[in-house]
């Protein structure tokens, strides 16, 4: 009978390495991180944290709010800067190639320059690190190019996928069906022959570029934050409706996060 081997313990000779957890912090609500990710937010050392402007500041109030909710007091943060971007490039792909390149080489030197050898980091992602959030890419990247010498774990949070579903109280996919994930670039191409679409990214309002009487739609913004806003219901009533109220509220805010959930009827 084969041996049973059991956890492989660490070489006491190797150094000890940096570490770096992405935590997954949900949808902005202090309530809806897990018990893992509070635990490994008081566990950290240091708290790398992504400037994104003055339009966003009060998305920096709620990442402030968790790490007084979870952080150990006298948390260090360190604040690295967020290379520029071109919105709407010739060639989409690229420049996102570009852009993560850039991320990783400046994440790469706050990490060789604020988090000891043996230290322990964490960047605090929003929603869930493995849903359309480009942190993970970036520190493969820059590990790949041996830009830094690090360990990475990744503890998942809430989506605002979950988050939408709750809102709305509907299930994802239809009886035995599959769910598709895409992003609003996307919708027009790949809604033919899907019964559920979820959409991320949609930066205008693709929805109204498909038959409108085919479709359910279950809208959200700002899920989980004082400025929620959900709509939801057949896409030939609500469609327009949905538009006005998100062109509004981003004019409002400065920045909007929608998603929402195609259902097709029938």
């Amino acid at each position: 009978m084969p041996a049973t081997l059991g956890p492989v313990s660490p070489d006491p000779r190797e150094a000890p390495r940096r570490s770096v957890a992405l935590i997954g912090m949900g949808v902005g609500d202090p309530e809806s991180l897990t018990y893992e990710a509070s635990r490994a937010l008081a566990g950290v050392d240091v708290l790398f944290t992504v400037d994104k402007g003055p339009t966003k500041a009060d998305l920096n109030a709620l990442r402030a709010e968790i790490c007084a909710r979870h952080a150990k007091p006298g948390l260090r943060v360190v604040e690295v800067g967020e290379p520029e971007r071109d919105r709407s490039p010739a060639d989409y792909g690229a420049e996102v190639r570009r852009w993560h390149a850039a991320r990783a080489d400046v994440w790469a030197q706050a990490l060789r320059t604020e988090l000891d050898e043996a230290g322990q980091g964490a960047f605090l992602v929003w929603g869930d690190p493995a849903l359309y959030d480009s942190t993970l890419r970036i520190f493969d990247d820059l590990r790949a190019r041996g830009l830094v010498d690090v360990d990475v774990r990744v503890i998942p949070g809430i989506s605002s996928v979950q988050v939408l579903a709750a809102r709305h109280r509907v299930p994802l996919n239809a009886v035995g069906g599959a769910v598709h994930i895409t992003t609003g670039r996307q919708l027009a191409a790949e809604a033919a022959g899907q019964d559920s679409l979820v959409v991320m990214l949609d930066g205008a309002a693709a929805w109204l570029d498909l038959a409108a009487e085919e479709w359910e739609i279950y809208w959200g913004a700002y899920l989980g934050g004082a400025d929620e806003i959900t709509i939801g219901g057949p896409l030939a009533e609500v469609g327009e409706r949905i538009a006005a109220v998100k062109q509004a509220a981003r004019t409002r805010k400065g920045w909007i996060m929608d998603v929402y959930l195609l259902r097709r009827r029938g």
